[in-house]
């Protein structure tokens, strides 16, 4: 890209963007011992930074490209973008969505006029069948982030924190494609090459980071859908240049730190970001603690907020655990009169119980699923060190997805015993019909033993299901067939192992 200060000073956003504001998070400043900003772009007109780059991108097309129309795929802020620019210049917008899409980002590009087409379970697919079905014509297709004037347009959010903050010594980006991350740190790095940048990405969505430490793009088998605005399974081939030339590293956090991080926002803001938008301060709270930084100037990204109200309960469930504030534990306890009495007694005291499920599974062993309120990790090893000392049998299912997700509601006793029993976490596109196609897809070789299945508001849903028999080879390639991801989970009768630990349900 030729002179990118030139290109993101001469960038035409504000017609439809905002100069967002630079929030000082005081809450979060005085809790880490930094200054720490946030860059309000949840507060532009489609709630997402998108609008810049997209608008951009669109105020330059030729009177010709106009007349014949535009194009977009999204899963969401980019479509919403897209549409709003074509509104305001007059052009007329067509964009591909997927069928899995929340309803909230569905309505808001629809109430902008553009025309909707529902293509495919993911992004990659409504982005495939955006091209294929519009071979041949002469639309121009808009880029969600692989495109100079879109990247140039995102930049601009870099001008604004120079003139907001220029003291400022670290900023932490959000990386879904990269367009984002490429415009702010090219631009800033221009001018203020002192300044460290680091982006940020999910644990299971890792394109950029990956693509990085293998210095060429890779294509990601999979990626989590929790932070639906980053989930992309490959960036772009001129945002991983201008990256890998100019962030500082890239890091990634887990979704229960994104959802602490969505509460610190609130608790600083009042405001609700989406997954994606909270990404930036997840990650700079992980960067910060470990390298016991303190003292400095901080500027994270609260890049959108358009989150369905469903996802809500999911975020505030997994928030404790984010922060470090709550561990959850499997504990085996003799069946008798007063088990549980003794055991907060003797290992509980001084703790809060913040979540508590069992039922009778035997006569002789009594598996509870307990959470604990903690201050931190030494807390939470003095209170696992209480529980061997007072000779009591534990599992710590605090970091593991499997438990959180599905083991945690399944307390209810063992089912009677079988001769095999094989238990998946599968993962179905959140849209109607899903599991009906799924069922017809099995037929009646197997029967289903088990059936967990929890909404969370997303664009995938996780599904944990028992298979009763003994031709595992063959349930395996049924299984795969279906074209939906899956991970086994070993199992034996209702015994389940997490970890290669056994957790009696």
């Amino acid at each position: 890209m030729n002179d990118p200060v030139k290109q993101v000073l001469a960038a035409k956003v504000y017609d439809v963007a905002i100069k967002t504001p630079l929030h000082h998070a005081a809450k979060l400043s005085r809790a880490t011992g930094n200054h720490i900003y946030l860059k309000r772009e949840d507060l532009q007109p489609v709630h997402s930074f998108k609008i810049r780059g997209a608008y951009n991108k669109i105020v330059q097309l030729t009177k010709s490209e106009k007349l014949e129309g535009i194009v977009a795929a999204s899963a969401g802020n980019h479509a919403q973008g897209v549409a709003l620019s074509a509104k305001t210049l007059g052009y007329s917008a067509t964009i591909y969505m997927p069928k899995t899409t929340p309803a909230i980002k569905i309505e808001a590009v629809r109430a902008h006029g553009a025309k909707i087409v529902l293509e495919g379970d993911n992004y990659t697919e409504a982005y495939e069948a955006c091209l294929i079905q519009n071979k041949g014509s002469n639309k121009t297709f808009i880029h969600p982030f692989d495109d100079e004037s879109v990247i140039a347009g995102q930049g601009t959010i870099g001008m604004e924190l120079l003139d907001q903050l220029p003291h400022a010594e670290y900023i932490f980006i959000p990386i879904g494609g990269g367009g984002l991350a490429a415009g702010i740190a090219q631009y800033v790095k221009h001018l203020r090459p002192d300044i460290k940048i680091i982006g940020v990405e999910p644990v299971d969505s890792n394109a950029m980071q990956a693509s990085l430490a293998a210095g060429k793009r890779v294509i990601l088998d999979h990626v989590g859908v929790f932070a639906d605005g980053v989930a992309v399974k490959s960036v772009g081939d001129l945002t991983f240049k201008l990256c890998i030339k100019y962030l500082d590293g890239v890091i990634t956090v887990s979704n229960d730190q994104i959802c602490a991080a969505i509460k610190s926002i609130f608790e600083d803001t009042r405001s609700i970001v989406e997954p994606a938008g909270a990404l930036s301060l997840a990650g700079a709270l992980e960067y910060l603690e470990a390298n016991r930084i303190m003292g400095k100037h901080i500027i994270t990204i609260s890049s959108g907020a358009n989150i369905p109200f469903e996802k809500l309960q999911y975020v505030a469930e997994r928030t404790l655990l984010g922060s470090g504030k709550e561990a959850l534990f499997e504990i085996t306890l003799p069946e008798v009169p007063g088990a549980l009495a003794e055991l907060c007694d003797k290992a509980v005291t001084g703790h809060g119980i913040t979540e508590f499920s069992y039922r009778i599974s035997s006569r002789e062993k009594a598996h509870i699923f307990v959470g604990i309120s903690i201050s931190g990790d030494s807390d939470k090893n003095s209170f696992m060190e209480s529980l061997r000392t007072n000779g009591y049998q534990f599992h710590d299912l605090s970091t593991d997805d499997v438990a959180k997700e599905h083991v945690r509601y399944m307390i209810g006793g063992t089912a009677p015993r079988i001769k095999m029993e094989r238990l998946y976490q599968i993962n179905f596109p959140e849209r109607p019909g899903a599991l009906k196609d799924f069922l017809a897809f099995l037929g009646t070789q197997f029967n289903i033993s088990l059936f967990h299945y929890r909404g969370q508001g997303g664009d995938t849903g996780r599904v944990m299901i028992g298979f009763e028999t003994s031709d595992v080879d063959a349930l395996e390639k049924m299984v795969s067939g279906s074209h939906y991801d899956f991970v086994a989970v070993n199992s034996r009768a209702a015994d389940i192992f997490v970890n290669g630990d056994k957790i009696t349900v």
